[in-house]
């Protein structure tokens, strides 16, 4: 079930955001499974203030298209023997 909570006259939504360190380049890549975005920053400040900003790109223009917004995606860790 999506996280969601009402603020006046909005609903907020909360999205996993998955971030990669860049080793060769440098930076952080940040990956939003649930709406298919993939953004940067050179650090991970920077990169969550781009993913926040592609989120909200991607809902504007989701609602302004009538196309519905995805429930979040579930994540678990995994355990495998070394």
């Amino acid at each position: 079930m999506p996280k969601s909570r009402k603020t006046i006259g909005t609903t907020e939504r909360k999205f996993t955001v998955y971030f990669l360190a860049d080793e060769s380049a440098g930076g952080f890549t940040a990956h939003v499974p649930a709406l298919g975005i993939v953004t940067e920053g050179e650090t991970l400040r920077e990169a969550t203030a781009m993913a926040k900003d592609a989120i909200e790109g991607w809902i504007g223009a989701a609602q302004q298209l009538g196309k519905p917004i995805p429930d979040d995606v579930r994540s678990a860790e995994v355990e495998v023997a070394l």
